[in-house]
């Protein structure tokens, strides 16, 4: 059974308002109605994470439930694979092949599901564990950047030989991406700092947010620019990364209310939410305007959302089990 709202509100301009580096380009969506569907997982146990795939179907880690769910949209019909024991898939991403990836954070792995045989790989981490967390991929499909969190590393998988190399870093990095001159771009919500990795050198730098800023996920725009949930003092951070400097803030409508997942559309639309409210907030970055769609469930713990080819908003929540889309 599906839900449906059609709510549309706007925040307050006193207020200032306000890339995916998946397998898909995302699309643009410039009229939005505000129209919300959701539908409940087969086994809602911390599921989170959504992933569009080139077909137009979409991933779910189901991290609690050690699974990989995918989500048909035009026949609304669900089916799960069952992962290695202890894998615990925190991030997933489907490459142009359809390949399935996942960050196995409960064993130091990286996952590989072919959906059409159902194989799956491992390709276990140098250091044997760190908390996988967040990935993205190359536009060549070769290399798929990753956080270790609790091993305070990125690391870097070769997709055709599954090696992995590791980087150590600090922070607890978390959310990642990558700029348009290739620099891997992280979060280091512990110290309050984006990180930068430069892959052909291996320097690391980094730009720091504020105080009590605690980045948590970055996503890059069309037109190159970074754009990052500060999820410690209830902003949105506009980062240029060849100045290596943040531009600007915006304050979310929720005040503190812990911004968390960002992703930006093809036609530069930024959209984040705030995990203690059920809503989400679209930025147009050209006018300074935010919108405010009200979800038609509570509790809904969203911890990532991203947008398909078409320019619908995924999101999944990890509280109330309900996988949705804005359009």
């Amino acid at each position: 059974m599906k839900r449906f709202v059609c709510v549309l509100a706007f925040a307050p301009l006193a207020a200032f308002a306000g890339g995916s580096n998946y397998g898909i380009t995302p699309g643009a969506h410039p009229n939005l109605a505000g129209k919300v569907n959701e539908w409940p997982v087969p086994t809602p146990r911390f599921a989170r994470d959504p992933a569009p795939a080139p077909d137009g179907s979409i991933y779910i880690a189901v991290m609690s439930g050690n699974k990989i769910a995918r989500f048909d949209p035009k026949t609304q019909v669900f089916k799960e694979w069952d992962l290695p024991s202890g894998h615990r898939p925190h991030g997933v991403l489907v490459d142009k092949q359809g390949i399935v990836w996942t960050t196995g954070n409960g064993n130091g792995t990286i996952g590989r599901l072919d959906p059409r045989s159902g194989e799956i790989k491992e390709f276990k981490t140098p250091s044997g564990g760190g908390g996988p967390h967040t990935l993205v991929i190359t536009d060549d499909g070769r290399t798929i950047w990753f956080t270790l969190q609790s091993g305070d590393k990125v690391g870097r998988l070769d997709t055709r030989t599954g090696v992995i190399k590791e980087y150590p870093s600090s922070g607890g990095p978390y959310g990642i991406a990558l700029d348009k001159a290739g620099n891997v771009w992280f979060c280091r919500m512990g110290d309050n700092k984006m990180g930068r990795l430069d892959p052909r050198t291996g320097q690391m730098s980094e730009v720091d947010t504020g105080p009590r800023s605690r980045p948590r996920r970055v996503a890059t725009a069309p037109d190159g620019m970074l754009w990052v949930t500060l999820y410690g003092n209830g902003k949105l951070a506009k980062l240029d990364p060849a100045a290596m400097k943040v531009v600007k803030e915006y304050p979310l409508p929720g005040g503190d209310a812990g911004p968390y997942a960002v992703t930006v559309d093809g036609g530069g639309m930024v959209w984040a939410n705030e995990i203690n409210t059920d809503t989400v907030v679209r930025l147009n970055p050209k006018t300074d305007e935010m919108r405010v769609v009200q979800l038609p469930s509570s509790n809904v713990g969203i911890r990532k959302m991203v947008t398909d080819a078409s320019g619908r908003l995924w999101y999944m929540g990890s509280h109330n089990g309900r996988l949705g889309v804005v359009e």
